[in-house]
């Protein structure tokens, strides 16, 4: 039981606690709080004027044992704006560092507040975070507020990349606050729950290896693989097999980034989860055209997280996090800096297994063979080519529609294809297996950006959520390729301007 006396005073302002457990079905723990008091500080949520929910996902908040409809009411969605306290919570704002574009600098939730830690009926613990929840002692000047577009946008993409079985923070509502928040214009406010397996982060650990103390790193390393990987509490050394577990899921998260065109767009180790979720969706898009140099974020200037450059950028900062693990994986600091490296250099090898297995499922090929390698670089070098519509090619494929681009009626397309169809025929379960293989590796859907912007607009512009939720139920089950989805998969006009996206807003 964490009490004042444990890590100083707790905030004043908004302490009224609202409602009880069984009403909303909270039921917290708060074990970040237990770790060293320089990880966090006490913050609460900031009350805001006018609270609304725009929406609620419903779903989501039944699996974590919580009531949907206890939450529609005007005590649940103040909770969710954060103008009152949900019981069994302890509000904190989390420490950590980061290098951001390649620069290292302290950080910390800004704009965001951990209410607490979900234990779900099947006994899985989830982080529930307000964003745009006000100011912390780590906003450095800035409001700590967030407007309703982004929030919203979050919301739309991260529940897509649910559906499409990529490991993701979710979205559990997103509330407008009836403030206006000035950016370059006066702009709705809003504030997003965010729900996750921890808010942990690479830059976490920069933060407590930067303060010097041994020891924090290791009650913070210990909490960690408590929490994520209890298996390598196992290993000989549990340290090395913790920095191998996260090498492995991160190898198999950027794959599956890659697999669906996914561009992060601001891969800054603070933006790296320890737990292998994605998180942060503030510059990210989707590719239409395939361009492995593609860039969306306004401020990638010179394309550090291109699309091409993401499985790179994932093993460098995986070395920042091999570096803040040195102390712990051996005394021998020159012997604890051969394990890292040994252990970081299976990393190219894994992402590689993850990537053609992938690659293979969307070819519907069921067997591997050392061919098939060159058989996706081959046909990933004539899509770049062509300018082919990356998801939509696989969908061609998929049924067989080879007279719908460019890139399928070329030549050499033609060639390729019929290597593809001979690598098929060698499968022990067929054509028609891999096939179905290709149904279920392929989505119908994905945000497509021009999409993501028309759901928004009205949203923004006139409180209209009828584009929005429809485009919600588009992409929850992006594999039904359903009739109603087909319009949705229809790519930009090719004189569309280039998508941008932009940072903290």
């Amino acid at each position: 039981m964490v009490t004042q006396n444990d890590f100083g005073r707790f905030p004043k302002g908004n302490s009224k606690v609202i409602g009880s457990q069984s009403t909303f079905g909270f039921n917290f723990d708060n074990s970040y709080a237990r770790l060293p008091a320089s990880l966090f500080s006490f913050v609460n949520p900031e009350p805001v004027p006018a609270p609304q929910a725009v929406v609620i996902n419903e779903q989501l908040a039944e699996s974590l044992g919580l009531s949907a409809e206890a939450l529609k009411t005007a005590a649940g969605i103040a909770i969710l704006a954060g103008s009152e306290n949900p019981p069994g919570g302890l509000a904190l704002a989390q420490a950590y560092a980061g290098h951001q574009f390649g620069h290292f600098t302290m950080l910390g939730d800004g704009r965001a507040i951990l209410l607490g830690e979900q234990i779900t009926p099947s006994g899985q613990r989830y982080d529930l975070q307000l964003k745009g929840s006000g100011r912390t002692p780590y906003s450095r000047g800035g409001d700590g507020k967030a407007t309703l577009g982004p929030m919203l946008r979050e919301y739309i993409i991260s529940e897509a990349m649910n559906g499409l079985r990529i490991p993701t923070t979710r979205s559990l509502s997103v509330v407008s606050t009836g403030e206006k928040i000035y950016r370059e214009t006066a702009l709705p406010g809003a504030v997003l729950a965010r729900v996750a397996k921890s808010h942990l982060r690479v830059g976490t650990f920069q933060y407590a290896a930067g303060r010097g103390n041994d020891k924090e790193l290791k009650l913070l390393a210990d909490y960690t693989i408590e929490r994520h990987y209890p298996e390598a509490n196992r290993e000989t050394n549990k340290y090395l097999a913790f920095f191998k577990a996260v090498i492995g899921s991160q190898a198999s998260l950027i794959s599956q980034w890659m697999l669906v065109g996914f561009i992060h767009g601001v891969m800054n180790t603070d933006n790296m989860t320890i737990s292998g979720e994605t998180i942060d969706y503030g510059p990210c898009a989707f590719m239409d055209v395939f361009d492995p140099t593609t860039v969306f974020s306004s401020i990638d200037y010179h394309g550090r997280y291109a699309y091409a450059n993401q499985p790179k950028i994932a093993a460098w900062n995986l070395a920042r996090f091999a570096e803040t693990l040195l102390p712990l994986l051996d005394t021998d600091q020159e012997k604890a800096r051969d394990m890292a490296e040994s252990a970081l250099k299976d990393f190219s090898a894994q992402y590689d297994e993850h990537f053609l297995h992938g690659m293979r499922r969307k070819l519907g090929i069921t067997s591997a063979k050392d061919q098939d390698k060159i058989l996706v670089r081959d046909l990933l070098r004539l899509m770049s080519e062509h300018k082919a519509d990356y998801t939509n090619t696989f969908l061609d494929l998929t049924f067989q529609r080879f007279d719908q681009s460019e890139l399928c009626r070329s030549a050499d397309f033609v060639k390729w294809k019929v290597r593809w169809e001979e690598r098929r025929n060698q499968d022990p379960g067929g054509v028609e297996q891999g096939q179905e293989l290709m149904k279920t590796s392929n989505p119908a859907v994905i945000p497509r950006n021009h999409r993501v912007e028309e759901a928004l607009r009205p949203a923004v512009q006139a409180g209209d959520y009828g584009p929005l939720r429809k485009l919600l139920q588009i992409l929850e089950n992006p594999f039904a390729h359903s009739v109603e989805q087909e319009e949705f998969a229809t790519p930009p006009e090719p004189n569309a301007p280039p998508y941008r996206t932009f940072c903290g807003t």
